[in-house]
């Protein structure tokens, strides 16, 4: 099925231009992560953004895997396992897991009662599986192309590592290798992704698609966000807060 003159597909110029203007959509613009990183948050708010955080994070190398393992050429293996290195980590680095791990540490929570996963919001849990779900199922050209919020994962570990210190002196600076160390590998792993999405997405209806299922994984991360606030509230007044179920 061809273009019509109304439904010209874009150039990769223009494709890549809108694909990073999802931006708005980040979840940097939620409230609960203005709230935290302009200082408003309590500690427990703190503490229960990265304990529910964590559960994303440990799903992250086995969606990485599913996606891996639906990929038919060697070539884009070879540089999708990287992916699930920089988490699960080698020989000598431990790797992304650990660095959260070292940063719930350097919040007050202890290994145990993160990695529990006893105090995960359903809400977290349900929206971090739908997106493992969809890495499962979807062409791997779909599932790299969700990795795409990638593309403004700098900005948001930058602004953290810039505002946290001040506002948050009790957080101990051991705590943040974790978002160091992401800077470098989001802006390594976008240029796969984007590099896939442009290639793979050519017609303007798949363009489209493309920027449907960027959507979707923007709207993983904000419900994760949603279902955090609604835990916890946001600053003093705890506004938004429910009670969080004893386990």
């Amino acid at each position: 099925m061809t273009d019509t003159a109304a439904e010209k597909a874009w150039s990769a110029e223009e494709f890549e231009a809108k694909l990073r203007a999802k931006e708005v959509c980040y979840h940097i613009h939620h409230p609960f992560h203005i709230a935290m990183n302009s200082g408003q948050c309590t500690r427990e708010q703190v503490q229960g953004w990265v304990l529910n955080r964590f559960y994303y994070q440990i799903m992250i190398p086995i969606k990485d895997s599913a996606i891996l393992s639906n990929m038919p050429d060697k070539e884009h293996r070879r540089l999708w396992i990287q992916r699930i290195l920089d988490h699960d980590g080698t020989d000598g680095d431990e790797g992304g897991i650990e660095a959260w791990i070292a940063l719930a540490e350097s919040v007050g929570l202890s290994r145990e009662e993160v990695t529990s996963l006893k105090h995960v919001a359903p809400g977290v849990r349900f929206a971090v599986d739908a997106y493992v779900n969809f890495a499962r199922q979807a062409p791997w050209q779909e599932a790299v192309c969700s990795s795409l919020t990638e593309l403004f994962a700098p900005t948001i570990h930058q602004k953290r590592l810039d505002s946290w210190p001040t506002y948050y002196p009790w957080i101990e600076k051991d705590g943040y290798h974790y978002f160091r160390k992401r800077l470098t590998e989001a802006r390594r792993d976008v240029e796969h992704g984007l590099r896939v999405s442009v290639d793979s997405f050519k017609t303007r209806q798949e363009q489209e698609r493309a920027l449907e299922i960027l959507q979707f994984k923007l709207d993983v991360l904000w419900s994760m966000l949603d279902a955090i606030e609604a835990t916890y509230g946001i600053g003093e007044s705890r506004t938004g807060a429910i009670a969080r179920m004893a386990t």
